[in-house]
């Protein structure tokens, strides 16, 4: 224990340490603002005249428009917005609502709008997957909404993974558990969790910069071969780099991912995170959870991402020669899932993004974008969804590279 308090002291007093936690920080604060700058609608002023709304102003004035359909989505209510949005686009002899003169969409519309979510795809072409326009639909068949769901994720899985009965049936069975009628409470968007993801990757990358010195540095310099002479200087010293790396790198990440989250549902409103993650997403999303238990799943997920990818990190520290060998193929491996998302699709893929350490925050291959997609790993007979089998990798990845980090480095640099 006096080992690792000492390289705690070490490492956390470095000006390294210190100005990456301090930048991963900042930008978590101001990613959680960003979102707010994309929001726009427009209103009127207290004289009924026009006005642009952005930013704040924007939020503040759309939930105040759509608080009459905050609540639970029962299928009467979904069938009265459908009759309202018909009725409205009759009225003014159009067939999109985009086609509405100014101002009817933000008086009679918007306040339904939420409701309206994941309509159009409930009744989606089961053979092609194509949505109908709000207008085709007839609103007698909304009486058995959330029936219509459990058959769209019947049809859907079916294209999903044809030659896969094992994940239909799973994900069948995953959607059955998912409470119903969802809920809705207006103010949010998906852009808040996509920025999160990019907070959590760019975490990741302060934290890997922080990481990739640990032993490389000692090798380059030549302070090693007076430290390995020392009682402790192999495998009790390697253990306690790790160990405190990982625990400054795990706090530095929950510090950042509490602040992100307490400062955007601060700005969007805390209202907010009642709100069925269906009725953000897909109306077929699987995972039975609101979008602030969404915000602390990913939250989680982040964290042992980052642990893993930190672990492989140090593995690479303990095996490389130079602080600039082991920075460049730490950075190169966070940037793997990206590479191999784009180069190699289909199940290979899905498999490897899902083992990669850095996949549980990249930009492309999340766990986010895993947890709101449908995409399931064959092992045999057995169907693993994807964000299961992420969560999976790194519980068994943070031990095994640290392991091999400490061994190592106790054998000494190669």
């Amino acid at each position: 224990m006096r080992i690792l308090g000492l390289e705690l002291k070490r490492v956390w007093l470095a000006r390294r340490t210190w100005i990456l936690l301090v930048l991963a920080l900042l930008l978590s604060v101001l990613l959680a603002y960003l979102p707010v700058t994309y929001c726009y609608s427009n209103g009127t002023d207290e004289a009924g005249n026009p006005v642009n709304l952005t930013g704040l102003a924007s939020i503040a004035y759309e939930k105040e428009r759509q608080a009459s359909a905050a609540g639970l989505v029962t299928p009467g209510r979904v069938r009265e917005a459908v009759e309202t949005y018909q009725d409205c686009l009759r009225a003014y002899g159009v067939t999109e609502s985009y086609d509405l003169p100014e101002g009817v969409y933000e008086r009679e519309i918007l306040p339904i709008a939420p409701l309206l979510h994941g309509v159009k795809e409930a009744f989606a072409d089961p053979d092609t997957g194509m949505a109908p326009a709000l207008m085709e639909i007839e609103p007698a068949m909304l009486e058995d909404y959330y029936a219509t769901c459990e058959e769209r994720i019947v049809s859907l899985m079916a294209m999903e993974c044809p030659d896969s009965l094992q994940a239909q049936h799973k994900a069948v069975e995953m959607y059955d558990r998912v409470g119903k009628p969802f809920t809705v409470y207006p103010g949010m968007n998906s852009t808040v969790m996509d920025y999160q993801n990019i907070m959590g990757f760019l975490v990741l990358l302060c934290c890997v910069v922080m990481a990739a010195p640990v032993f490389s540095a000692d090798y380059q310099s030549g302070a090693d071969d007076i430290l390995r002479c020392t009682r402790h200087g192999r495998m009790r010293l390697g253990a306690a780099r790790v160990g405190a790396v990982l625990l400054i790198s795990g706090t530095g990440f929950g510090i950042c991912a509490m602040a992100y989250i307490l400062a955007a549902d601060s700005l969007f409103g805390w209202d907010c995170l009642g709100t069925s993650i269906q009725m953000t997403y897909s109306i077929v999303t699987l995972a039975d959870i609101t979008i602030g238990e969404l915000q602390w799943i990913f939250a989680a997920a982040g964290l042992l991402s980052v642990l893993a990818s930190v672990s492989f990190t140090l593995f690479l520290s303990a095996r490389c020669k130079s602080m600039v060998m082991s920075l460049a193929a730490a950075l190169g491996f966070c940037m793997a899932p990206v590479v191999v998302c784009m180069a190699i699709p289909g199940a290979a893929g899905a498999w490897i993004c899902s083992i990669l350490p850095a996949s549980g925050t990249s930009i492309q291959a999340s766990f986010l974008y895993a947890l709101t997609d449908f995409v399931f790993l064959q092992v045999g007979e057995w169907a693993v969804w994807t964000p299961v089998a992420m969560v999976g990798a790194c519980i068994l990845e943070i031990p095994l590279f640290s392991f091999l980090a400490v061994r190592s480095y106790a054998r000494g640099k190669v």
